[in-house]
């Protein structure tokens, strides 16, 4: 369909972050089409959305993400843990042993509805049920394609749940990764995903690596998230989880290492020499008391940091922020990090995007995908290219998602879904699921 944009104050993102005035965005064929004045986009057009009195933002991207976790909301069985080991013994070990295919794609379901209410787009998912390998990566596609959103999808090889598991995890990547190449789905890709370095053998490393390699995509791996990561490694391999990963050539061009909190000085450089992506999660990480990444030394190392996650919520504009308090604090200075932060959300997420679609992603230019959202926002003091990162983190990340289009498929309209889900049954059926699941946990 032609959907055409007009009234709105467009704000483009990638580097330099735009702002302009009087124009119209044409969506068509799943792109974007044209920016230009309303005036001058010739017609007939299937459906126009006036803007007035709202921003226009590409669709946000998350570099991070969990959906399996979306069920544990509100479980108070797991026993109180006093580090990082102990959380994922605990709580999300224990938890992702007993989920089943309904709850992989139940959990996947819930949280893409929230990610169209919050204007994220696009996720690049990480996933782990080791009692329910096969299939699991159709099940979350199944979803994410009923939701019209964009998912990049792995599941998380480990050694931990025996040899068996790692044979299904194993295969269960590749084969996903088979049928995205041959599909070609514009809402589909896939990624290599493995757990951490600390919980994987060297055997199971390069075994991974050669079918990485094969399949010619890159990996998606937990990278020095605590130091017991890195501890593990250097006792057991002789080597911090940095260089165990990039000898095995898992950290390489279109591969992302999460988290990224415990890395020395050579570990920043091994980081940038490897051409990987480190994805900064705060929530997270101050969550789960495992650190801050140096953002900034990353970033001043070469290294490109986006943004993601880790399942603490699908609101960007959200972890943007307490991203940017968390490095003021890491660095103990409140004048650092600002352009690090925003950067990663408005320059390296869209280029993360667009380098595992294999086109544009994430930003508003004509040739990019149809991802367009539309925020309630009176700006209430000057707003062009100078202020604009100051508008995103103070004012614009308070403001509420009116509308979200993803492949120039109109998703939700007036803060109404009109993309084919029932949300209040989901709700419904996902209680039940939740409530079994937490009996067998």
């Amino acid at each position: 369909m032609r959907l055409l944009i007009q009234g709105g104050t467009i704000i483009t993102f990638g580097s330099p972050c735009r702002v302009l005035e009087g124009q119209a965005v044409l969506l068509e064929g799943g792109r974007i089409a044209r920016i230009a004045p309303a005036a001058e986009i010739p017609g007939p057009f299937d459906r126009v959305l006036d803007a007035r009195g709202k921003l226009v933002l590409p669709g946000l991207v998350n570099a991070h993400m969990h959906f399996y976790s979306t069920l544990v909301r509100g479980l108070g069985k797991a026993a109180p843990s006093a580090d990082f080991q102990e959380v994922l013994e605990n709580l999300w070990w224990r938890l992702d042993r007993k989920l089943s295919l309904d709850d992989v794609e139940m959990s996947a379901r819930i949280i893409l509805i929230d990610a169209i209410r919050k204007g994220t787009t696009t996720l690049v998912d990480h996933h782990a049920s080791p009692g329910a390998v096969r299939g699991s990566l159709d099940r979350i596609a199944r979803a994410v394609k009923d939701s019209g959103l964009r998912s990049c999808l792995c599941y998380e090889v480990s050694d931990r749940d025996g040899a068996a598991v790692i044979d299904d995890g194993l295969e269960e990547n590749a084969s996903f990764a088979r049928r995205c190449a041959s599909s070609n789905d514009p809402q589909l890709r896939a990624l290599f995903g493995l757990h951490a370095a600390f919980t994987l053998s060297d055997e199971t490393l390069e075994r991974a690596s050669l079918m990485g390699r094969d399949l010619g995509i890159g990996f998606h791996v937990h990278v020095a998230e605590a130091a017991s990561d890195v501890a593990s490694n250097r006792s057991r391999f002789g080597r911090s989880p940095v260089e165990r990963l990039v000898a095995h050539g898992i950290l390489r061009e279109g591969s992302i290492a999460a988290h990224a909190v415990h890395c020395d000085e050579a570990d920043k450089d091994a980081l940038a020499a490897s051409g990987a992506w480190v994805v900064h999660n705060p929530q997270s990480n101050l969550n789960n008391a495992v650190g801050i990444a140096d953002v900034v030394g990353l970033v001043r190392r070469g290294v490109p940091v986006g943004l993601g996650t880790d399942a603490m919520t699908v609101a960007m504009l959200e972890e943007l922020r307490v991203g940017l308090w968390a490095q003021h604090l890491r660095q103990e200075n409140p004048s650092c990090g600002f352009m690090e932060l925003t950067g990663a959300l408005v320059v390296r997420n869209p280029e993360i995007a667009s380098r595992l679609w294999g086109f544009p992603v994430g930003t508003l230019a004509e040739g990019s995908a149809a991802d367009v959202i539309l925020v309630d926002y009176h700006a209430p003091t000057p707003l062009d290219d100078s202020t604009v990162l100051g508008h995103l983190v103070f004012g614009i990340s308070q403001a509420v998602v009116d509308t979200t289009i993803c492949g120039g498929r109109v998703l939700m309209h007036g803060r109404r879904l009109e993309v084919d889900l029932d949300e209040p049954a989901l709700a419904a059926e996902s209680r039940r699921l939740a409530a079994a699941l937490w009996e067998r946990f």
